[in-house]
């Protein structure tokens, strides 16, 4: 049997090692840059009035985006009450109950697929189903586009994650006369809860970013949401519409609504991290 050169498998394996620390290296820098770049444009924007006031008349300084955070946030977690218990559920079903068959195939390719579907496509399906029969944009429509965007991602994270657990785990409550459901959720769940959590966050940090569905099914409004059923305010296309405007204050606050959003995700991404690892304690 022919052995390879070791001189050319050490070469290799330090050439692999070095280009993954470059690679590393490099989406830490471009990281650190947004981030900073994103800092120092939208901090000025950030005082009291950015949270507290509506916005102004073009032109007019002053202004504040408290209806768009507000809108923002409502739709966001109608959201997440939408797509995490879906999302978990379909992936509990995927791996628990129909793992093997062809039935869990079939879902598994569809969600795969949805997973690349463009959003605004989702956007288009949710205007089409929603929109057009209740004859208006809302902040309902919105929610459930962000949550379609959602579903995939959870979806897959907890049947990958679910799946990685021992069938031992499971064979030895089973042997002990724990009924298949309760194994399911208070041993397999608890087992792979911290990859969940990540699914949940990755999906959240990925809609709290979106514009384009949004512009299909929420679009915008200058007031404070009073109602789910109405036009909604949210800060994602008020970014868009302030940073394409000719006016220097509402470019400033499109980069403090950015920032916001940075931060807020940054926030909770950390925040459930850190409660996660005290009660896995």
């Amino acid at each position: 049997m022919k052995t390879k050169n070791p001189i050319g498998r050490k070469l290799l394996d330090n050439t692999v090692k070095l280009l993954s620390v470059g690679a590393s290296f490099l989406g830490i820098f471009f990281l650190a840059w947004i981030l900073l770049e994103v800092t120092q444009r939208g901090i000025a924007a950030i005082n009291w009035d950015f949270f507290t006031e509506l916005p102004a008349p073009p032109g007019e300084e002053g202004v504040g985006l408290s209806s768009a955070i507000v809108g923002t946030l409502i739709m966001t977690v109608l959201a997440v009450a939408i797509g995490v218990p879906l999302g978990i559920l379909s992936g509990v079903y995927l791996s628990e109950v129909a793992r093997g068959t062809r039935t869990a195939n079939a879902i598994r390719f569809c969600i795969n697929v949805l997973m690349g579907v463009p959003s605004i496509i989702v956007g288009l399906f949710v205007y089409t189903i929603l929109v057009l029969p209740l004859g208006q944009f809302s902040g309902l429509a919105g929610a459930v586009s962000l949550a379609i965007i959602m579903l995939p991602v959870i979806a897959r994270t907890t049947d990958d994650m679910l799946i990685l657990v021992p069938n031992a785990l499971r064979e030895s409550a089973l042997a002990l006369g724990t009924p298949k459901w309760r194994v399911t959720f208070d041993i397999v769940l608890r087992a792979a809860k911290t990859g969940m959590v990540t699914g949940v966050l990755l999906a959240i940090a990925r809609v709290s970013g979106e514009t384009a569905p949004l512009l299909f099914t929420s679009l915008n409004s200058f007031y404070m949401p009073e109602s789910m059923m109405g036009p909604t305010s949210n800060l994602t296309v008020t970014i868009f519409n302030y940073a394409m405007s000719p006016y220097e204050d509402w470019q400033q606050m499109a980069w403090g609504a950015s920032l916001l959003i940075m931060i807020s995700v940054l926030g909770v991404t950390i925040f459930a991290r850190a409660a996660f690892k005290e009660r896995a304690k």
